[in-house]
């Protein structure tokens, strides 16, 4: 199989190995990872999007939601869903983004495109959005906020769902919800609260989606906030190629590693995987629609590149 067109390669940094690692034992019930970003390249050899998801379809990860970050990215995520059926779309500017293209005097432009792709069948999500203040400092957060309730009017103007980011901000991203209105499937991808803020999730009936972060041994305010979570507002995800579950923190994540957090996420909640794996597949099922709802184009000759 020849390399996809990915959009931007991960560069390997510091990481020591950065092969991807064996497939996983797979699950007995299939489940969805709601969140990837199959569009970066990353490891000693770059998968094409079609092998992660082979891959993830036997060990039982029977779909994803790629998610877009800029326009590049949103485009990829809409135009590759519209032919594959194992993948939906999110669209969306991230918040890291908007305050440099708030700079260039081209975020208006860029949020129109979004609000052009949000239209597109296959598109069932409005994210990854929201507010980080790890990264953006004072003088970013206007243009932070004024991209996120864009694109909480977005979602709500197209009855799609909304995938927060959240990272330093959570008492004002729970503001922002609360004072524009919050679409009626909201989601805390990756989240990184804890008790407390899980009690806020359930109030509101707002989804919080785990990730591989769940399974590391310095988290336990994931753990204690999954333990209040209501299984009917949990989801699961990679945030693939990065946070990748123990036992192979570090190197490459993709879809078909979700088998690690799931098992994981069920034995801090003492129950069954399978029992668990139904849930977040009846619920995210809820969040995105079917993954086969709407027609698709043919998909292309396997040994052929996919461009934009």
């Amino acid at each position: 199989m020849t390399e996809s067109a990915h959009v931007r390669k991960r560069d390997a940094g510091e990481r020591k190995d950065i092969s991807f690692p064996p497939l996983p034992e797979s699950l007995a019930v299939s489940v969805y990872d709601n969140h990837t970003h199959l569009e970066i390249a990353d490891g000693d050899i770059a998968l094409d999007y079609r092998e992660h998801l082979d891959r993830a379809s036997s060990v039982g990860v029977r779909g994803v939601v790629q998610v877009g970050t800029d326009v590049a990215t949103s485009i990829w995520s809409a135009e590759t869903a519209a032919i594959e059926p194992r993948m939906l779309a999110a669209v969306a500017i991230h918040p890291n983004e908007a305050p440099e293209l708030d700079a260039q005097g081209t975020l208006d432009d860029a949020l129109a495109v979004i609000a052009e792709l949000a239209t597109r069948p296959r598109v069932r999500a409005i994210g990854e959005t929201g507010l980080d203040f790890f990264r953006t400092g004072e003088d970013g957060r206007a243009a932070q906020y004024s991209a996120f309730e864009a694109h909480i009017r977005m979602a709500k103007e197209n009855n799609l769902a909304l995938q927060i980011h959240d990272r330093d901000a959570h008492a004002e991203v729970i503001a922002t919800l609360q004072r524009v209105g919050a679409p009626e499937r909201t989601v805390f991808h990756c989240f990184s609260g804890d008790r407390e803020l899980a009690e806020i999730c359930t109030e509101n009936g707002w989804y919080m989606s785990f990730a591989g972060t769940a399974t590391f041994k310095n988290a336990a305010n994931l753990r204690d906030a999954l333990a209040v979570a209501p299984r009917s507002l949990l989801l699961i995800e990679t945030d693939a190629p990065y946070l990748t579950p123990v036992p192979y923190r570090g190197r490459p994540n993709a879809p078909y590693l979700i088998p690690h957090t799931l098992r994981s996420m069920a034995a801090t909640l003492d129950t069954d995987p399978s029992m668990l794996a139904a849930q977040i597949s009846s619920n995210t099922e809820y969040v995105y629609g079917h993954w086969d709802d709407e027609p698709v184009v043919s998909p292309p000759n396997p040994y052929e590149d996919v461009h934009v």
